[in-house]
């Protein structure tokens, strides 16, 4: 049954990139939106953790606001994927044209001093789109890490997209991956890492809207590393279709306290900046996955999420 289901899903986005790209612009997005509000009145497992999840970001919200935001939440997240189907035909001018970022100097900046720079990110609107405005338009290429999914295929299909988009990816494997990070940043590259949500059990905990949570340790070490700058971005959309975003300011390494220390005191820099963002834009925040380390059963695992 599990095969099946990894060879429906494969199937399922395989059908999304070859017909979703060759609809008009406008009929995409209607389809997104249809599909949204039929997952959400259905009330599947993903939304209800979804809203869940957006009840400790706004805990004052109504039943009738929370359900509203869900709602909000499922339309941005498929307009997420009906943009990441399309993004492979769009031309360098819609890129450029899709996006929007206040303080991109912080990234600049830290990219002439030619010692790289970590941006990390949390699970907001459409980071592949982010992404290729970096390859577009500051001409930068970079390194990412990506979930292995099963199966196979569907995680080569993934590669193969975010290749097309200009990105190096490599598969989330640990040290190994660790390695070749720090090798593009000594060599004045950039890398850049979803880092809300811990896929190896061994993260940093951090208080998150009140509650702990587990997050990557991988971005603060490799800063601490390598000397590269650590700049947490966040992103959202508006009701145009321009989507907008932030580079925040470096996180600064402490000066005293052993790696272990340091990577804490870091990452929780890095999870109030995150907050930040999504309070500001809470609809714009897909996480459908278990989150705070109160929601998961004991010994659990982090559970596996968005490509």
């Amino acid at each position: 049954m599990s095969s099946l289901r990894e060879r429906l899903a494969d199937g399922l986005y395989g059908l999304g990139w070859s017909t979703v790209k060759t609809l008009p612009e406008p009929v995409a997005a209607r389809l997104g939106r249809t599909i949204a509000d039929l997952a959400w009145r259905q009330r599947g497992k993903g939304v209800r953790r979804l809203a869940s999840n957006y009840a400790r970001v706004v805990p004052d919200a109504s039943p009738e606001r929370l359900a509203a935001l869900t709602r909000a939440g499922m339309r941005s997240y498929l307009r997420y994927w009906m943009e990441s189907f399309r993004l492979p035909v769009w031309t360098p001018e819609r890129i450029r044209g899709g996006f929007e970022v206040k303080d991109v100097h912080h990234l600049t900046d830290g990219l002439a001093a030619g010692k790289g720079v970590v941006l990390a990110l949390p699970h907001m609107a459409n980071y592949d789109l982010a992404g290729a405005w970096v390859t577009t338009t500051l001409r930068t290429p970079f390194t990412t890490v990506a979930e292995r999914l099963k199966p196979e295929t569907l995680y080569d299909r993934f590669v193969a997209y975010r290749e097309g988009l200009g990105m190096e990816v490599l598969p989330h494997s640990g040290g190994a991956a660790f390695g070749t990070l720090a090798r593009r940043l000594r060599d004045g590259g950039l890398v850049c890492l979803v880092a809300d949500r811990d896929l190896s059990a061994s993260g940093v905990e951090v208080s998150f809207f009140g509650e702990t949570a587990r997050m990557p340790a991988g971005p603060a070490l490799l800063a601490q590393h390598t000397g590269a700058p650590l700049l947490p971005v966040t992103l959202w959309y508006d009701d145009s279709r321009v989507m907008r975003g932030r580079v925040h300011p470096a996180i600064d390494v402490p000066r005293s306290g052993n790696r272990a220390e340091k990577t804490s005191v870091m990452t929780q820099a890095l999870a109030d900046a995150f907050a930040t963002g999504i309070a500001e834009h809470p609809e714009d925040w897909h996480m459908l996955q278990r989150l705070w380390l109160a929601d998961l059963d004991p010994g659990d695992a982090p559970r596996k999420g968005t490509p």
